[in-house]
């Protein structure tokens, strides 16, 4: 008999992936030229050629006792070097080895971070809409998640609301810009007051609150958009990063936290984040990937793709009457759906082979993730079956 916890865990399991297992299936009975599936953000990019490149060098010439052995759970010191020199070039800080941990992708190094900094009933703020993932990493240490309600105006979070929900259990903030799903960047103005609140709570109740800034798309925004780089607008801020969307790598698996020197018992965080990664199973990053990503440290994919996607779906959907907030980053379109139940417009899009995800499952009802890393002619084939999608609901 497995675990009650697992029992719960089984029967909420991710809405997104049994969506992308039904576009499978639909795929198979119609054609996958004739289903939609927009369910999964797995990007559709190919990682720069250099990746590969760097794998069959490293791969070739490498001792290979040495490249496939162990290290420190923290990972190679050169590559923990190399990425904190990148960070200090691109956003003026002042890292360094000892302040990088890799990681097997951010969703290990959100793990590594709530094991290491939480006790029973300590809580975790985050803003909705967010990855429904978050609910289980943190439940995963016997945290509580507490939701800031969304604001859907521009989905920038409810900063007052958000110091309403503060309290002496509160530990950690956990934020994602570019967002999943909104595709929203948290502006400088909203980091500042953010930062400004948590500092005056610290003093009120003589504890430390960490950031948690969850970034596996900062790479991916687009025209003039900056992501502010939140270590310098607070001291107790951490970074979970992944390659997965910067180098469309999603099944390698590789990422890295920053944990900054300024942040409140640094030494005792560190060290128990290094600990964390091996009680947890993860041992180390893997050894090959850490290398290759060291090497491409400068390497993108290129993100036009994803760009003339994103214009050409929003320009779409709105020309058809649907109302959806236009991404600054990422490769989600956020729908409000034309009834209040998104899982009701969620299966009415699929009597069109449209496959989209209910904004509940990201704590949003009455909304739909579309990502849209998929083929442009995916994009450009859907939209008439959009139209009688829009039809139905009498927005044409």
């Amino acid at each position: 008999m497995i675990s009650q916890k697992m029992v719960s865990l089984v029967k909420g399991s991710s809405v997104i992936r049994a969506m992308f297992e039904e576009g499978k299936n639909l795929a198979k009975k119609y054609g996958a030229e004739n289903v939609y599936d927009f369910s999964l953000g797995n990007p559709n990019v190919p990682a720069p050629d250099a990746v590969r490149e760097a794998m069959i060098d490293i791969a070739k010439n490498e001792d290979p006792l040495k490249l496939h052995g162990y290290m420190s759970n923290a990972g190679y010191e050169d590559v923990r070097d190399t990425v904190a020199k990148s960070l200090n070039e691109r956003f003026g800080t002042s890292f360094n080895e000892n302040n990088i941990i890799m990681c097997v992708g951010a969703a290990s190094g959100l793990n590594v971070i709530f094991k290491t900094l939480l006790d029973p009933g300590d809580e975790v703020i985050t803003f909705a809409p967010y990855f429904g993932e978050y609910k289980n990493y943190v439940s995963n240490y016997d945290g509580v998640l507490v939701e800031v309600s969304p604001n859907t105006v521009d989905f920038q979070p409810k900063l007052d609301e958000f110091e309403e929900k503060i309290t002496k259990k509160t530990k950690c903030v956990l934020v994602n810009s570019p967002n999943n799903p909104t595709g929203v960047v948290y502006s400088e103005a909203t980091i500042k007051a953010l930062s400004a609140i948590l500092e005056k709570k610290q003093k009120e109740y003589g504890t430390s609150i960490y950031i948690v800034s969850d970034e596996p798309y900062r790479e991916l925004v687009y025209g003039d958009v900056e992501v502010p780089y939140i270590t310098k607008y607070y001291r107790n801020t951490i970074v979970g990063y992944s390659y997965s969307k910067s180098l469309s790598l999603p099944g390698e698996r590789i990422g890295y936290l920053v944990i900054p020197s300024e942040v409140d018992d640094y030494d005792d965080v560190f060290a128990a984040a290094c600990v964390a990664t091996r009680i947890l199973g993860y041992v180390n990053a893997p050894s090959l990937m850490q290398k290759v990503v060291a090497r491409c440290i400068n390497e993108k994919t290129d993100i036009s793709y994803y760009d003339r996607n994103r214009n050409t779906l929003y320009e779409g959907l709105t020309k058809l009457g649907f109302t959806c907030q236009k991404p600054e980053g990422a490769f989600y379109l956020f729908l409000k759906t034309p009834v209040a139940d998104d899982k009701e417009f969620v299966n009415a899009a699929k009597k069109y082979n449209i496959l989209v995800v209910p904004g509940s499952s990201f704590g949003c009802a009455g909304y739909v993730r579309i990502a849209y890393c998929v083929a442009y002619e995916t994009i450009v084939n859907s939209l008439p079956k959009f139209a009688e999608l829009a039809k139905e609901y009498d927005l044409t």
